[in-house]
């Protein structure tokens, strides 16, 4: 669909690469520019058990697809000729240098639109545009509130096991630059589309920041439970020493469950015959309907959950994941620099 856009990649790590990445899949053609010694460090972000000699790794696979490669040094200046050539002819330009680099490398809004009044400059940083401060996904999960609402109530705060603040920053900066396309059919000029990882953390903070701006609430540090619905989020084992989860919205939801574990009385029960209720009570209630979960196989239970619209998820480990054949489909395989590498799709919307 976009088969007609050139882009222009200079960015690193995860964010802005995984914004070239949608862009590639999406038809554009996408220029990966690294400086010749100092290249992406997550090239070198590697598991124990990755080839140490190889040129590329597991993470930098997972946001560097169907991409181009090229190297070159912004400080030496027969480089740097080459780059203002290249943004002469390029739509988009991905960035997410430290705000004092953009001056230091010719790379401010006046210099690059005397070269391409067209150009779309989409900009990440950590902390804001005039902010130098270094940012990664772990530092903002730990000053954005995060940190401290993901865990259990006796563990130290925890960090997601993926850089969801990147991932989130890089879909805000692909609805800002669809959008700066967009003006741009109608305008013909070129747009500036910066985003930081701090506001995109804090503005997915969602309903946590509604519950303390609105009820002065601080959130606690409370697992996988939902501060606000139960059962939602307690684990429970099945007869084949599975784990399973519900996510029970409504009274409806509710009632069918308790009576799938012969536990219909319950929906009479003064202390889980609301959700709010079932919030206050939930421990009991969990400790109530363990016995009951334990006669059923998994199999059977997700079966009947499907089969009567109750939300239920078996917990998988993402082996169990991509042994699913709608998760196969989403695999993405390429040879970057003689090595195989897969990755999932960025793409998950479908036309239809």
């Amino acid at each position: 669909m976009l088969s007609n856009l050139k882009v222009i990649d200079i960015s690193t790590v995860l964010a802005g690469p995984s914004v070239g990445m949608f862009l590639a899949e999406l038809g554009a053609q996408v220029i990966k520019i690294e400086h010749p010694t100092n290249k992406d460090v997550t090239r070198s972000w590697k598991n124990a058990s990755e080839a140490p000699d190889s040129s590329i790794s597991s993470y930098f696979s997972s946001v560097n697809y169907l991409k181009e490669y090229i190297s070159l040094d912004l400080n030496q200046d027969k480089d740097k000729i080459i780059f203002f050539e290249m943004i002469k002819s390029a739509d988009i330009l991905l960035s997410n240098f430290k705000s004092s680099d953009y001056e230091k490398f010719g790379l401010t809004k006046d210099i690059l639109y005397t070269h391409n009044p067209r150009l779309i400059h989409g900009r990440v940083s950590g902390f804001g545009e005039n902010s130098d401060r270094v940012a990664y996904d772990l530092i903002l999960q730990a000053e954005s509130g995060f940190m401290s609402i993901n865990g259990l109530s006796n563990t130290d705060p925890i960090k997601m096991p993926v850089a969801l603040i990147d991932v989130l920053t890089a879909h805000q900066l692909k609805e800002g630059i669809l959008l700066a396309l967009l003006e741009r059919n109608k305008t013909n000029k070129g747009k500036n589309v910066h985003v930081s990882l701090y506001k995109t953390a804090v503005c997915s903070l969602v309903n946590q920041a509604s519950s303390f701006l609105m009820n002065g609430i601080v959130p606690k540090r409370i697992g996988s439970l939902h501060p606000s619905i139960a059962p939602y989020g307690e684990i429970f084992e099945t007869l084949d020493n599975q784990q399973v989860t519900f996510a029970i919205g409504s009274n409806l939801q509710f009632n069918k469950l308790v009576q799938k574990l012969q536990l219909s009385d319950l929906s009479e029960d003064i202390r889980f015959n609301s959700n709010q209720a079932r919030v206050k009570n939930r421990f009991v209630l969990a400790e109530t309907m363990q016995p009951r979960v334990k006669l059923l196989k998994v199999n059977e239970l997700i079966e009947w959950a499907l089969e009567n619209y109750v939300p239920c998820g078996h917990i998988k480990n993402i082996r169990e994941v991509f042994e699913q054949e709608d998760a196969k489909k989403l695999i993405r395989n390429e040879v970057i620099e003689g090595n195989s590498t897969s990755r999932t799709t960025s793409i998950a919307f479908e036309f239809t």
